[in-house]
């Protein structure tokens, strides 16, 4: 009797002894209907986007009598000689304007990452006179329109005789004339704890040593957006090539898409549209392999 009175009470044991299962309210109907609503908005107007886009790869497939024929994004017939067309209807073949665009691209990367992280490491780590003056100055050039410089920039390299060559495009990114850059990069400098510096010039380490030890690797976020975005920028780039560049063989793809224009005969809308699509290809596997760098580097630059 005295141990029956002495054991504890047995509880329920299996299932029953769990915890009831928690239950997911179901959506009001209210509340599901808005967000149908949304997506389904979200998806027109993505749609409406990328439409453009869509037209012309398909348009790179149609006869050139047929492209302004039929907006749709089913094409009645294919034609995939605009291909082969394109690649050689032009003074020099397309890979020639390719690769000049893509000595264009990597002189501008090399010198924005050189010269906009050393300047930027300037205006972040060290204390000069004028710093904050100087600092405000090159935000200031945010806001002057490049149609402001460019005449006496033309000037300038005329006397030099740059002009016809790709120097008046890549010298300036050497002398850190980006300064979207040199903020991208002020502002996640100063988001880099001083105490690895203090720790590296205890053990004897310059302004320099510093630089390419510490600093250096720790910014592969912003130098990877630097990059990106230059890529992009140059690759782009109509205005400043049709200023500089005067000569088909110095031509860089922009501006080898305008030569299958013709405004006083027929134009091969079919041939320029195709060598469109191909010239869209680097572009879209730097975004690609670049993303998640893009995102990270305006993402850590923004919350300092």
């Amino acid at each position: 009797m005295t141990d029956l009175q002495s054991r504890p009470a047995a509880g329920p044991s299996g299932p029953a002894a769990e915890a009831p299962a928690r239950v997911v309210p179901k959506p009001r109907p209210r509340r599901l209907g808005r967000r149908i609503l949304r997506h389904a908005i979200m998806i027109v107007a993505s749609i409406a986007m990328i439409y453009p886009l869509l037209w012309m790869v398909v348009s790179s497939l149609r006869p050139n009598e047929e492209i302004f024929r039929n907006p749709s994004l089913f094409p009645l017939s294919f034609d995939l000689s605009n291909y082969a067309r394109g690649w050689e209807s032009l003074a020099q073949p397309f890979s020639h304007y390719l690769m000049n665009s893509t000595l264009l691209v990597l002189g501008c990367v090399i010198g924005n990452l050189v010269a906009c992280s050393l300047t930027a490491y300037a205006f972040a780590r060290l204390k000069f006179w004028g710093r904050n003056i100087a600092f405000a100055i090159m935000l200031m050039t945010l806001m002057l329109p490049i149609h402001v410089v460019i005449v006496p920039q033309y000037i300038m390299f005329s006397q030099t005789g740059w002009v016809n060559t790709m120097l008046p495009l890549i010298l300036p990114k050497f002398l850190a004339t980006d300064a979207f850059f040199i903020f991208l990069m002020v502002q996640f400098i100063r988001g880099i704890p001083r105490e690895l510096d203090e720790a590296a010039r205890i053990d004897g380490c310059g302004h320099f040593r510093i630089f390419f030890k510490i600093i250096l690797p720790l910014m592969l976020p912003a130098l990877a957006t630097t990059t990106i975005f230059t890529f992009m920028w140059m690759w782009n780039d109509f205005f400043g090539s049709l200023i500089y560049l005067t000569t088909p063989d110095n031509f860089t793809v922009p501006l080898a898409l305008k030569s299958f224009l013709d405004t006083q005969g027929s134009s091969d809308w079919g041939a320029m549209f195709a060598m469109s699509v191909v010239s869209l290809i680097p572009l879209f596997l730097v975004f690609l392999f670049g993303q998640r760098f893009l995102v990270k580097g305006f993402a850590t630059t923004g919350i300092k």
